[in-house]
């Protein structure tokens, strides 16, 4: 399956089902409506700081725009499946492990080059997301708010998305990474 159709199908779904127009997810998300317009078109490969932006003003999780719809959500996630989504900025990969029929907990693997960084800005979410980073391979500088901590293979961080967070590679090598994020429960938001 084409990345930018599954994100593209994803957010257009996500919007109509909380009756938000272009407009008004373009003010929730700090993301311009053209922009908006072309990803769900299917015409832009966004970036990771987009797609977080989105994701914020939508009420899900990063990961969660790379779910595949399914009618009765399977149990398992066979890796043929797992969507791969790389940044066009910084040449991360993520990779979705979960399946989808657990929506609370989310699996993503992540490589990520040497000497890349990516930001995260958004900070403002409708419910509690955490997140721990166990590092697999090499090295990351993380960022959340103003504490900054430098993992090696091994060492895992809790965090919760409630501050801006910067990855960074620091290193000469490809890191890999897993991320495990855990939500509360989440309520769609509604217009009037």
């Amino acid at each position: 399956m084409d990345i930018n159709a599954l994100i593209a199908r994803r957010v257009r779904t996500l919007r109509d089902a909380q009756g938000l127009s272009l407009a008004a997810l373009a003010e929730l998300s700090g993301v311009s409506r053209s922009n908006i317009s072309l990803i769900e078109r299917g015409e832009s490969s966004p970036t990771a700081t987009v797609l977080d932006r989105l994701s914020a003003a939508l009420g899900i999780t990063l990961a969660a725009l790379f779910d595949q719809p399914a009618d009765a959500p399977s149990p398992v996630s066979r890796v043929a499946d797992q969507v791969t989504w790389t940044d066009p900025v910084s040449g991360y990969v993520r990779r979705t492990l979960s399946p989808a029929a657990d929506p609370a907990l989310q699996l993503v693997e992540v490589h990520f080059p040497p000497g890349q960084r990516v930001a995260y800005d958004t900070s403002t979410r409708e419910h509690d997301v955490h997140q721990q980073v166990w590092m697999i391979e090499g090295g990351m500088e993380i960022t959340v708010g103003d504490e900054r901590w430098t993992l090696v293979a091994g060492d895992c961080l809790a965090m919760r998305l409630d501050r801006p967070i910067t990855f960074q590679n620091i290193t000469d090598q490809p890191a890999r990474y897993l991320v495990a994020l855990s939500t509360s429960s989440m309520s769609p938001r509604r217009t009037a």
